[in-house]
């Protein structure tokens, strides 16, 4: 097994909190309404989109002229996206802390959009501790996709092959195997710490 040199962690879902409900249930009450209203107007692929870069005033645009009726609720998406990503997890951040307390090389590689991450971040102060971070809203690029790999890759100077990628989504980790990275499913601290053991990383 390779040794690993650089540690890359995604962030929502691995680092902070990140779940579109908290704010719908309350605009949104009735859970099938809910469902339909995900599954048909403000849908993962939509907002996915705005990760590469889309402006949301396109993307809001694009869906008032399919759903008028839907107006305020698609609105409703942006201005209320800091209920979206309430806190952060404590246990894996000091995972993080930790790492990079005893010398590793540490960054972070996020589908995010610009200006929400730049929200993220002033909130979430420990973003500003790794070496640095690649934002796909920022270049363009999103994960999955190979380019957005190779791009952190190229931008701080890794070995993939001595890399260790950490996302909670398995095309994203499929995606940085594909790349020459190591890569592991994050569910939960406990399963990473594990994970990093097992690469030889004491954490």
């Amino acid at each position: 097994m390779t040794e690993i040199r650089h540690i890359v962690f995604d962030i929502g879902k691995v680092l902070v909190h990140y779940d579109p409900d908290i704010p719908f249930s309350r605009l949104i009450p009735d859970a099938g309404e809910r469902k339909w209203f995900f599954d048909n107007v403000c849908t993962s692929a939509w907002n996915l989109e705005q990760d590469r870069g889309r402006t949301w005033e396109e993307a809001e645009a694009l869906l008032i002229a399919e759903h008028p009726g839907h107006a305020e609720n698609i609105r409703n998406f942006r201005r209320h996206w800091h209920e979206m990503a309430p806190h952060a997890y404590e246990d894996s951040v000091a995972l993080l802390e930790g790492l990079i307390e005893d010398g590793r090389d540490v960054t972070l590689l996020t589908n995010w959009a610009s200006d929400t991450f730049r929200e993220a971040r002033a909130r979430f102060p420990f973003l500003e501790k790794p070496r640095g971070v690649t934002v796909s809203g920022e270049i363009g690029l999103i994960k999955p996709d190979r380019a957005i790999y190779d791009h952190h890759v190229a931008s701080f100077g890794l070995d993939p092959s001595a890399s260790l990628f950490i996302d909670d989504s398995q095309k994203n980790v499929d995606g940085a195997r594909a790349a020459g990275w190591q890569a592991v499913l994050f569910t939960d601290a406990g399963t990473l710490k594990a994970d990093l053991e097992r690469f030889g990383i004491r954490a």
